[in-house]
């Protein structure tokens, strides 16, 4: 075996070792502190885990629904956004200049008090015709806050891509919206994955904000049950439900980062 070798095992015995250490020591501090007893009872009861779970489960169901309803819409207007802010026609500006406060406005609102205006607000005006249905005004108050950050994402993404890739583009003949679609749209779109994700993961767990307006999803659930009991073991449940689901996406994240950057590398030499 090479001394290199040799090395990387030393060193990644010595980082398992220290990692174990220092969980071991936070660990013994928590269960030797004097609350730990009655902290024990109030966040960790076995049989209220089990017994909550369940219901829990079923309400994150729901969660996940209006989770990947909302993605798929804020994907397609996050680009249109970003396509709109990117025209450069004289005719298009009102419309451009629109876009511009739009992204301005919705990055600025706090996410809760855009679920309380639009999903309080709007239902409470008495329009015929307008939906009423708590749902879809939160839906709504995720895809036009996160619209605006996808937007960002996906214009930076676009403005990476060195200008000569659309003057070759146009040069064998295609359209300036063909290059778009063609040429730059998908290295862009390659490039801005993994913030993509990262956003992707934050309208996850914004999505518990819904629950606010009466929607029955984990968070709301485990408030049900927590109310019903006195005992705050279905928030653990609840939070162990949306890192099964944060976790796996943040890993992915941050291996397509390594990969872009290995690739990127390659090209280098």
């Amino acid at each position: 075996m090479s001394a290199g070798g040799r090395g990387d095992q030393f060193g990644g015995l010595i980082a398992s070792i220290s990692t174990l250490v220092f969980f071991g020591v936070i660990a013994f501090a928590v269960v030797r502190s004097p609350g730990w007893d009655e902290v024990k009872q109030q966040f960790f009861d076995g049989e209220q885990f089990r017994t909550t779970f369940p219901a829990i489960l079923d309400a994150f169901g729901t969660t996940v629904k209006i989770f990947l309803i909302a993605e798929a819409l804020v994907l397609v207007l996050g680009l249109l956004i970003a396509l709109i802010r990117m025209t450069r026609t004289p005719v298009l500006f009102p419309i451009r200049f629109s876009a511009i406060v739009y992204t301005d406005v919705m990055r600025g609102i706090p996410m809760l008090l855009l679920v309380y205006l639009l999903g309080f607000g709007v239902p409470g005006l008495g329009i015929d015709g307008v939906p009423t249905s708590p749902i879809f005004w939160g839906i709504t108050a995720l895809v036009l806050a996160y619209s605006a950050y996808v937007a960002e994402v996906f214009r930076a993404g676009i403005e990476s891509i060195h200008p000569s890739q659309e003057s070759a583009a146009r040069a064998i003949g295609l359209t300036r919206l063909q290059a778009l679609r063609f040429v730059v749209l998908p290295q862009a779109i390659r490039r801005v994955i993994p913030p993509l994700l990262n956003d992707f993961i934050s309208l996850q767990k914004d999505s518990a904000l819904i629950g606010t307006l009466g929607v029955v999803e984990a968070l709301r659930q485990a408030q049900i049950e927590t109310s019903a009991s006195f005992n705050y073991t279905p928030y653990i449940v609840a939070a162990l439900l949306f890192l099964a689901l944060t976790i796996p996406l943040t890993r992915l994240t941050d291996w397509l980062v390594s990969r872009e950057r290995r690739r990127q590398g390659g090209g280098r030499r």
